[in-house]
């Protein structure tokens, strides 16, 4: 499964490496949001928390959709800017349709469509259809949604007004160290763009990011398979600090591809027994596990959530499921009379170095 990106014809200097106080700033609301995600900023995220205002804390949790289990794509810029302010401004530029759109994919799973489709800020059943998807995630979802659909020029100053706070209460403390690394990997991508081409640093980015042997697509490893067009814009990377292990790709029609990356890899897991990597290998053996991983990796589901969103029968998915459970890879949770499965994002990431492991000693 791979996300490609068609850059035919495009010249290097197309490629640009950058970094964005903006994407910068959505990967430490990502963690803030996902810690377990980030078990190497839990202190970090512990001090931050503790040291938010009451209102801000609520603020952040009533938007949070926005970066939590995905993140919207106008909070990363195709043309960074040297200033937090200067990429706000940019992104109150983009019209009402377009951030309302992009918004609703990661609050209450909307997706991301290839066709022109009916608007929710004019079209009843589209704007119905929004509604009952945000109602299905949560009553937070559903507030949001309802505010958004409401009066998007109110919730756009809120969220802006918001994310001005964070930077006042502890990002620009935190984008004061982190600008020096990012400046350090940004010397060595573009040197190694100028001097050895294109091949040379996607290399350099990630083990999951590689150029087509034609030279006209970059194939990014994700579980997942789309395509999209850089066409004659390029495609913007980003580097990462806080954004680590995650590799984000901005791929939905209309928006300029970008992709941000970890900086540095995460560091090696503690070793786990050869039957447990054997186990959770043979787990994900299967294509239509590794289909329901896909969609746990965005957050909890039941099993009748998953069995929707794959056109699976109930009992089907709880056999898979099941062979999950048993290798060690999810955990259960029950809400009233549902269960939730939540995916266990430490033990499936640290597999391969687990794997590497068990094979060497």
């Amino acid at each position: 499964m791979t996300l490609r990106i068609d850059i035919g014809g495009l010249p290097s200097e197309r490629l640009r490496f950058a970094a964005s106080p903006l994407a910068e700033l959505t990967a430490m609301l990502h963690v803030l949001a996902e810690p377990g995600h980030h078990p190497e900023r839990a202190a970090w995220a512990g001090d931050v928390r503790a040291g938010l205002r009451p209102d801000l804390a609520e603020r952040l949790r009533e938007a949070e959709f926005l970066w939590r289990s995905s993140q919207a794509d106008f909070l990363f810029p195709a043309r960074p800017r040297p200033t937090l302010a200067e990429e706000l401004d940019d992104v109150d530029r983009i019209d009402d349709e377009t951030y309302v759109t992009a918004a609703l994919a990661t609050t209450c799973g909307t997706g991301r469509a290839r066709s022109p489709a009916p608007s929710p800020l004019t079209d009843a059943t589209a704007r119905q259809r929004a509604l009952d998807l945000a109602q299905a995630r949560g009553p937070r979802q559903e507030a949001f949604a309802e505010r958004l659909l409401a009066d998007p020029a109110a919730v756009r100053s809120r969220v802006r007004d918001t994310l001005e706070q964070c930077a006042d209460a502890f990002f620009d403390t935190a984008w004061t160290g982190v600008a020096a690394q990012l400046a350090t990997d940004l010397r060595l991508k573009n040197d190694l763009l100028k001097r050895r081409g294109i091949g040379a640093a996607l290399a350099s980015v990630s083990g999951a990011v590689s150029l087509a042997p034609d030279g006209d697509c970059i194939v990014v490893d994700k579980l997942q398979d789309k395509a999209t067009a850089a066409h004659g814009a390029g495609v913007t990377f980003i580097p990462s600090v806080f954004g680590s292990p995650h590799l984000l790709v901005v791929h939905a029609p209309g928006w300029q591809p970008v992709v941000q990356y970890p900086v540095a890899e995460p560091g090696p897991a503690e070793p786990v027994p050869l039957e447990t990597v054997t186990l959770r290998l043979d787990a994900l053996s299967h294509p239509v596990r590794l289909r329901l991983l896909r969609t746990l990796a965005r957050g909890p589901h039941t099993t009748g959530e998953l069995a929707h969103a794959w056109q699976l029968s109930p009992p089907e998915v709880s056999r898979h499921l099941a062979v999950l459970r048993r290798a060690g890879l999810l955990t259960a949770r029950r809400q009233g009379r549902y269960i939730r499965y939540t995916l266990k994002l430490p033990d499936l990431t640290a597999l391969g170095t687990d794997l590497l492991a068990a094979v060497l000693r």
